[in-house]
């Protein structure tokens, strides 16, 4: 037995002479999280249609409810084009559920069906008034039962599962994350996926300071993420020799600040190599020393690539509230620290000056060290299996 799943875009509709590519994206995307399952797809400019076997239903829904591009997800019935047949399937719908009052609602795309959408509504509410008891309420209804007619059929439902909007991932290009294991990066990530840009994740790994198991921490988050795309890769970079010559070399309070100017130095000449077209990051305003305005414009110095904060205008409330509905809270809070705790002052500067870096960053030779980690970074393909990493 076939069930009949519709799709509806919402925002793609707003792309006019672009629309055709949004859909097409979504259509391999929705293509690539339902492979190894049976199903059907018939897309037009307005939906999408989804025939899949009744077993699956569930599965295909929780599959679909990740993937952004789809505002709203109905299970449907399609009928032929006459009013009797419609009549009657709206009936069977309704004799299954519990309800007092209900409304019909009508579109007719086909305007060679003879009947106008309002007088549809009108002789399918009085099929529905015959057959169960029940009232009309146009205002409040316990119900709504949806009417579309089209040329190829006439499609029937009750009840929209809102999906989670957004923009086919990978319609914008690529973006290169700088994943750490807090709570801001994954978020950013999912923020940047919801507005159609892959990513690839760029982690910085300083062993022995940091544990395999702060590793596998953001790996388990990539996997959370990956939920949501399906081509994430996590780039390890091996950050100790460059962290220990910070350390080495820098002043307390310049620590951070410094650390932060190195990372930037490898996302941005590692982005150009894996073709990604921005950096994005989960800082936010203020949220800590090296997020402060002017931090951020002594860090930003040594990129010319455009970086990306999709957190950056939240508070740390709202960045949780986002972290626990997709699922990374829990493990953003393991206690497994990263490179940018384990060295962390009592006393980081949030004014630094300009000058200072340039005279502690010319006490090392960081271009070599740049240039040997990113020729050593090791990479991880994420797969959508849910490993025990942790």
């Amino acid at each position: 037995m076939q069930k009949l799943l519709l799709v509806k875009y919402g925002e793609l509709t707003t792309k006019k002479g672009n629309r055709k590519v949004f859909i097409k994206t979504l259509c391999k995307n929705i293509e690539k999280k339902l492979d190894g399952i049976e199903y059907k797809i018939e897309q037009n400019l307005s939906c999408m249609y989804i025939y899949i076997n009744s077993s699956d239903l569930d599965l295909v829904l929780n599959k679909l409810l990740k993937v952004f591009g789809i505002h709203s997800i109905a299970i449907c019935e399609k009928v032929n084009n006459n009013i009797e047949d419609i009549g009657n399937k709206v009936v069977d719908i309704l004799k299954n559920k519990k309800f007092n009052t209900f409304k019909i609602e009508t579109k007719r795309s086909d305007k060679t069906f003879s009947i106008n959408s309002l007088e549809v509504s009108s002789k399918i509410g009085g099929y529905v008034l015959k057959n169960i008891k029940c009232l009309v309420d146009v205002h409040n209804p316990d119900i709504v039962v949806n009417i579309e007619i089209r040329k190829e059929g006439t499609y029937i439902y009750s009840d929209l599962i809102n999906g989670i909007g957004g923009y086919p991932v990978g319609i914008q290009g690529k973006g290169l994350l700088m994943l750490s294991g807090g709570i801001d990066s994954p978020v950013a990530g999912y923020l940047s996926l919801k507005r159609g840009v892959d990513i690839e994740c760029l982690y910085f790994e300083s062993l022995p300071h940091t544990s395999i198991e702060a590793k596998n921490k953001v790996l388990k988050l990539a996997q959370i993420l990956n939920e949501y795309s399906s081509n994430i890769k996590v780039h390890v970079v091996p950050f100790t020799e460059i962290q220990e010559q910070i350390y080495k070399n820098s002043v307390d309070s310049y620590i951070i600040t410094i650390m932060r100017r190195m990372m930037y130095r490898i996302a941005d000449r590692y982005s150009k190599k894996i073709k990604c077209k921005v950096i994005l990051n989960g800082e936010s305003i203020g949220q800590v020393a090296s997020q402060t305005l002017t931090s951020m414009v002594v860090i930003n110095e040594v990129t010319n690539t455009p970086v990306i904060r999709p957190v950056a205008c939240m508070d740390k409330l709202e960045i949780i509230e986002i972290s626990k509905k997709i699922n990374t809270y829990e493990t953003s809070i393991l206690p497994f620290e990263d490179c940018c705790t384990i060295f962390l002052p009592k006393h980081p500067i949030i004014n630094p000056e300009f000058k200072k870096f340039i005279e502690i960053e010319q006490k090392f030779d960081y271009e070599k060290l740049i240039s040997d980690a990113i020729d050593n970074i090791e990479i991880i393909n994420i797969k959508n299996e849910k490993n025990d990493l942790l």
